[in-house]
């Protein structure tokens, strides 16, 4: 195991230094850890090591971890693929759900809130580069889906999220991000917000703070490559 104090210091370092040379104020971007695959145990480290922002990617790695960690101040964000008969096992367990992109799925977060008698921040995922194997909705779909969203009060628009393109061209991924920081916005425009940004990970996040990002989700540089998940 790798040392996750000095590891993550170096990412804050890298997130300074991106901010700063894109003329930003650092303390706009926030630090995600992304927790795939990583144990409780794990994660109580980095807990030490002063971080409470997590993100995980799988709803059979979500519930045990949340369930074994309840008694730490943790923010945990769902930003995987979120398949509908799972809604139930991820509200009330995380304080957003980044990865909204589809109207049903809308629809079956809405009824697991009206059965806890809550509510929840969701975020837009848009596929930005248009590989297959992303989820998220298409650019020009984003707005319909807006559309119903709102319709859905137990769901609160907080911001929108993406992956870039699966590439080391530097303009290519970078346009990627272009494309949400445009459609959040136009939607800040419209509706007199101020919607987050949750775009770039280990290997890209310097072009995404370039671009705008408010959110970044790193794993590998904070944990270490990751174990072959079973």
């Amino acid at each position: 195991m790798q040392d996750i104090s000095t590891n993550i210091a170096r990412i804050r370092e890298q997130i300074r230094a991106a901010a700063e040379a894109a003329g930003r104020d650092p303390h706009e971007v926030r630090l995600m850890l992304a927790t795939k695959t990583q144990s409780p145990e794990t994660l109580r480290k980095a807990l030490a090591a002063g971080e409470h922002f997590f993100g995980e990617n799988r709803v059979q790695e979500l519930v045990p971890k949340v369930d074994a960690l309840v008694d730490l101040p943790i923010t945990w964000h769902f930003i995987g693929h979120l398949q509908t008969n799972k809604v139930r096992d991820v509200v009330g367990r995380v304080a957003c759900i980044q990865s909204i992109d589809r109207i049903s799925l809308a629809d079956e977060v809405q009824r697991a809130c009206e059965k806890r008698s809550t509510s929840i921040d969701v975020m837009i995922e848009v596929n930005t580069s248009g590989e297959e194997s992303k989820h998220g909705i298409a650019p020009s779909d984003v707005a319909s889906l807006i559309d119903h969203v709102h319709t859905c009060s137990a769901l609160r628009i907080v911001g929108f999220m993406t992956i870039g393109a699966l590439s080391e061209d530097e303009a290519a991924v970078r346009a990627c991000f272009a494309t949400l920081r445009g459609i959040r916005d136009g939607y800040d425009a419209t509706h007199g917000t101020r919607s987050e940004l949750s775009m770039g990970m280990s290997s890209d996040l310097a072009w995404a703070i370039a671009e705008g990002s408010t959110i970044v989700r790193v794993g590998t540089a904070a944990f270490g490559a990751r174990n072959a998940h079973p």
